[in-house]
């Protein structure tokens, strides 16, 4: 179980630091965008969960010049750096929205989206809560996208801490396959879900957790480590992390889980019945 209140002081926290952390950040979501160039798709609205300072926001907006687009985060000085980074173009089109809101109870309409995008967000929810609300507000034929972390992510901070206490110092990360059955759990069709690993490579261990530090990335379960760690044991964990270096350097490694799937042209069948929506009759069926 996640403290929510802890997820959104730490994120709030980052909002001056987070661009600057964010290499690994921006690169997925270049990965993620690029795998728009395949879709056929023309929104006309686009929400952004967990948009942070406004990256995806801004390539988006230059992806579908036509389409409206609302970016969500929940923390309001990341929404507020995303709305100064559209600028004034954005206040002469008004075609960017931003707003401090909660991924698991979007302030959205229902069935109001046509694509849904989330990258690197979705680990600090509960993800069924999110994919119930994601397929709420989405159009019959809409999309979502995501990204995620998986449990291989970090996992060097992971044993490093485990040579010093068993409790759970490290955010924990879910596979890809549980979370293509909550897709399908929660009325998504055609789920894809694939995975890649990429490890970060670092002078010394404290560079390491000043990265995640800039980024607001810390343990957020309930059930975390409370109090001060302690000199002693913090020279342990050190000294264990510094002993899996690669060449004279420290390795992050990150699972990185990419996620995509459809809401229904038709909604499921009632009483042997399948439910289409006015909007879409006379619409080819792909």
């Amino acid at each position: 179980m996640l403290d929510k209140r802890r997820v959104r002081e730490s994120f709030t926290r980052a909002a001056d630091t987070y661009d600057t952390a964010a290499v690994l950040q921006r690169e997925i979501a270049d990965r993620l965008l690029e795998r728009l160039e395949v879709v056929r798709l023309v929104p006309r609205l686009i929400l952004d969960v967990g948009c942070g300072t406004g990256y995806d926001v801004d390539k988006l907006s230059r992806r579908y010049p036509r389409a409206r687009l609302l970016g969500l985060d929940i923390a309001e000085p990341m929404a507020r750096r995303a709305r100064r980074r559209a600028g004034a173009w954005n206040r002469f089109t008004g075609r960017c929205a931003f707003a401090c809101g909660d991924a698991e109870r979007l302030p959205v309409a229902t069935a109001s989206v046509d694509l849904l995008l989330s990258n690197l967000s979705l680990q600090w929810c509960d993800p069924p809560t999110v994919f119930a609300e994601a397929r709420r507000v989405l159009r019959a034929g809409g999309l979502f996208m995501f990204t995620t972390f998986g449990p291989d992510t970090l996992r060097e901070l992971r044993e490093a801490w485990q040579t010093v206490d068993q409790s759970p110092h490290v955010h924990g990360f879910l596979d890809m396959h549980d979370l293509g059955d909550m897709l399908i759990n929660a009325g998504f069709a055609d789920p894809v879900m694939d995975v890649e690993r990429v490890t970060m490579l670092y002078a010394d261990v404290m560079e390491v957790l000043r990265d995640l530090k800039g980024l607001g990335a810390h343990n957020m379960a309930a059930t975390r480590a409370r109090g001060l760690t302690g000199k002693t044991r913090f020279a342990h964990f050190r000294a264990a992390y510094e002993a899996l270096a690669r060449d004279g350097k420290i390795p992050a490694t990150y699972e990185v889980v990419y996620g995509h799937a459809w809401t229904p042209e038709t909604e499921r069948a009632r009483d042997g019945v399948a439910v289409v929506p006015v909007q879409r009759i006379g619409r080819r069926l792909a």
